[in-house]
């Protein structure tokens, strides 16, 4: 799952470094898919329930799930969520990253960024033997709504192993000391997915998008974390 995780981080960044004005969505997905088969890896995305491509792009109110298109062109000022999946050998990876398009980006925008990366980085300090899910679902929601946005309530982490969707789900919100407790070896996707405004989603017409109910702009961050017996390791750093 290491190996799985370090393609899934260095298409993230290869994909980090094409975002800017001007550029497509698809110009991204064709970046990743190219790396993903040279690294020796296969996109765990593509065809995963008859998504077609390797990333989910989300952009600026869409949350999750949105399909790379050359229709979609990146503008100064926006964000796009990336989400990226590999198999290495059977195992697993997943991680996601949002970035900010050109330089001129609005500061609420900015901060809601910087926010919802610090809420995954407080999910995963939560994470050791012991611990709940509770507790990393309270951790994560704490920073969120501190700031004054919202955790999106309809989308949430999952285990990860020989699939990409495992037991437990885990949420971004929750109550601490509640919840499945975490045994060292568990290895779980914590992946904050946090709305400017409401925290409410609809899907659009191409069944998968999921937007922010009220147009507000969307971030999106994760790692894969294995429970180990002092605490955690994240596997997409």
């Amino acid at each position: 799952m290491r190996r799985a995780g370090r393609v899934v981080r260095e298409t993230l960044e290869l994909v980090r470094g094409l975002v800017k004005p001007g550029a497509t969505t698809l110009d991204l997905e064709k970046a990743a898919e190219a790396h993903i088969k040279a690294a020796g890896a296969k996109p765990a995305f593509k065809g995963y329930h008859g998504f077609p491509c390797v990333l989910c792009t989300s952009v600026n109110s869409e949350v999750v799930h949105g399909i790379p298109s050359q229709k979609r062109v990146l503008k100064e000022g926006d964000i796009v969520s990336v989400d990226c999946g590999a198999i290495v050998e059977g195992f697993f990876g997943d991680a996601a990253i949002t970035v900010p398009v050109g330089q001129k980006i609005d500061p609420d925008t900015a901060r809601l960024v910087r926010v919802t990366e610090a809420s995954l980085h407080a999910g995963i300090a939560a994470v050791r033997p012991g611990a709940t899910l509770g507790d990393v679902g309270a951790a994560v929601q704490g920073v969120v709504e501190a700031e004054g946005f919202s955790v999106v309530r309809d989308f949430v982490g999952h285990g990860i192993g020989v699939h990409m969707h495992e037991d437990p789900q885990v949420p971004n919100f929750g109550e601490a000391g509640r919840g499945m407790k975490l045994k060292a070896g568990m290895v779980i996707a914590i992946e904050p997915m946090v709305n400017a405004g409401k925290p409410d989603v609809m899907v659009l017409e191409d069944g998968w998008t999921a937007v922010a109910a009220d147009g507000s702009m969307s971030a999106h961050f994760e790692h894969t974390v294995a429970v180990t017996a002092t605490g955690s390791r994240i596997l997409t750093d």
